[in-house]
């Protein structure tokens, strides 16, 4: 079976690296266009181009598919690369481009697609984030035949994952690239025995893309959703605070029975200060300053005492 495989962040690479471990022949690989990073804003392959590379893959980076689009001669391109690749299926994993109809009819045996979620719930780009924010106790990974809409194909294997009480999107991201690398394998192995499965129309709900303007805490909402919201903002874009001239990043917390004017410092030990909620309060266990790095409350109050009383911005 040549399988030709897009995606673009580690999430994807965990996917590649196991249809090359599992002995897959792959022709090509389709991965974003690079881009500048770090300190230097130097040029940076994705971890999926890097990985291709390393094995000897051709690699096609089109900025887009759309043959009578902006882009549309890359997607000339990128159509010549398909064809010469001849797939029998393609494998779409984080690839951050939308698949035109002639994408999706090019291969063979169609498209698949690693979805990091129980569909037809958190359809779209953020699934691993939402499922915290939302406070759901399992989320999962969806092998999907993909059609012309947003994660709306058919449904090929479905397993699920607890999520636990501590999960942040980083942790919960490396264990659902775990669990869709190894799924991918087992549904490409078995993909002429697989019977496809429309999804439910109840249920359906869309993860949005996470904005950097969300990081922002509101102390009027409820000390366990915003405590969510840390853990789902974890890398990225974290939780912000102010506190009179300082801009703090909150990246951990605990709830905390307490009460009194949103934003307001109840009180403060080595533990953390606690902060009032909307409801219940929430002390903050993991906080970083402008410039600075992440650290425990005890090194950060050292730093940066707060007091009780103090008030944070709501």
């Amino acid at each position: 079976m040549r399988v030709v495989f897009a995606g673009t962040p580690e999430f994807a690479a965990a996917a590649l690296a196991a249809l090359f471990e599992a002995g897959f022949e792959i022709p090509l690989v389709l991965t974003q266009p690079d881009r500048p990073a770090g300190r230097g804003m130097k040029l940076q392959a994705s971890p999926v181009k890097q990985l291709a590379l390393k094995h000897g893959v051709s690699v096609a980076q089109p900025q887009g598919l759309r043959l009578d689009g902006r882009f549309g001669a890359d997607a000339a391109v990128a159509r010549a690369a398909l064809e010469t690749a001849r797939p029998d299926v393609m494998v779409v994993a984080a690839y951050g481009l939308i698949l035109p109809q002639w994408v999706l009819d090019l291969p063979r045996l169609g498209c698949l697609n690693i979805h990091a979620s129980l569909l037809p719930r958190w359809r779209g780009a953020a699934p691993i984030h939402r499922a915290i924010e939302a406070g759901d106790a399992e989320t999962g990974i969806t092998i999907m035949q993909m059609d012309a809409g947003l994660d709306t194909g058919d449904m090929l294997l479905v397993e699920r994952l607890d999520i636990t009480p501590t999960d942040t999107t980083a942790t919960l991201h490396d264990r659902l690239a775990a669990q869709g690398a190894g799924l991918i394998t087992r549904a490409l192995r078995e993909l002429p025995s697989l019977q496809r499965v429309v999804q439910p129309a109840e249920g359906v709900c869309y993860a949005h893309k996470i904005e950097k303007a969300e990081a922002r805490i509101d102390w009027t909402q409820g000390a366990a959703q915003i405590e969510r919201r840390l853990r789902a903002f974890d890398p990225f874009p974290g939780g912000v605070a102010e506190l009179g001239d300082e801009t703090i990043k909150v990246w951990r917390g605990e709830l905390v029975e307490a009460s009194g004017e949103p934003g307001a410092v109840l009180s403060v030990d080595e533990r953390g200060p606690v902060v009032a909620c909307g409801a219940q309060g929430l002390r903050l266990t993991e906080l970083q300053r402008a410039g600075g790095k992440r650290l425990p409350a005890a090194a950060f109050l050292q730093a940066l005492p707060i007091a009780a009383g103090a008030r944070f911005k709501a």
